[in-house]
């Protein structure tokens, strides 16, 4: 194998990692960014939920959903307050200027989003009228949340599935925001994707590739100590197998 040929083959492989992993990421968008799902919808990784544009957009603010279609995660650096809305319309969530991010602990969808199909019992105390009760849960100036309008609630297949093979839509959905004083709406799309597709983790597909990597590695190492020093590939042989030193040849 000449020089050339293993510098190409390992740059192929090398820009394959990332691609792959790019392509993935696309199907699984997005990666898990701390804690768990809640029943990660009673274990079928099948759903897939995509936010598809914040309108009108603001600048330094982003939304991605987590883990398939259980969570969503919206980091604040517009120098505002962006709030949540929640299912009737309350203020729910909300990431201040400077990062602080805080639940209100009066609005039915702070209980709601505590179980993944909202099966609890909200008290009595808290309405979408109720005065909002703000607590602080963290001051890194990203809200992650349990949001039921981003993926279907319930463990029966939608009715929009025929097919399990199939990648299907089984709906849009939008999330209302408010940032300082101006409303704005998270809007997304919901999928059933099929099996093969779901689990392909983008983890396994990298794996794959370092070894690959290693492997031709291995075999390169191996075949320069049975041939000992290789001729010069890059110059004619000298005569009498005279060889140039200082130079190796793969």
């Amino acid at each position: 194998m000449s020089r050339r040929s293993v510098v190409v083959a390992l740059g192929a492989l090398l820009l394959a990692s990332p691609v792959v992993a790019q392509a993935q990421n696309t199907t699984q968008t997005p990666v898990q960014e701390s804690g768990n799902p809640i029943n990660d919808q009673g274990g079928n990784y099948n759903y897939r939920s995509y936010v598809t544009q914040v309108a009108p957009g603001v600048p330094g603010v982003s939304l991605h959903v987590l883990e398939f279609a259980d969570r969503l995660i919206l980091t604040n650096h517009s120098g505002q307050t962006v709030t949540v809305l929640g299912y009737q319309g309350e203020p729910y969530g909300r990431v201040l200027a400077d990062g602080t991010v805080q639940l209100n602990t009066s609005s039915p969808a702070y209980y709601l989003n505590q179980n993944f199909y909202g099966d609890v019992n909200v008290p009595a105390s808290a309405t979408a009228t109720a005065t909002p009760h703000w607590t602080v849960v963290d001051r890194t100036g990203r809200l992650e949340w349990h949001d039921h309008r981003i993926h279907w609630m319930s463990p029966a297949l939608p009715p929009q599935v025929k097919n399990k093979a199939k990648r299907t839509k089984i709906f849009n959905w939008r999330v209302p925001i408010e940032v300082g004083a101006r409303k704005a709406t998270v809007d997304g799309e919901l999928f059933w994707t099929p099996e093969g597709v779901a689990k392909a983790p983008t983890a396994a597909i990298a794996a794959l590739v370092v070894f690959a990597v290693l492997g031709l590695l291995l075999v390169l190492f191996v075949r320069r100590r049975r041939s000992g020093t290789p001729p010069d590939l890059d110059s004619p042989a000298k005569p009498g197998g005279a060889k140039r030193a200082g130079k190796e040849a793969w």
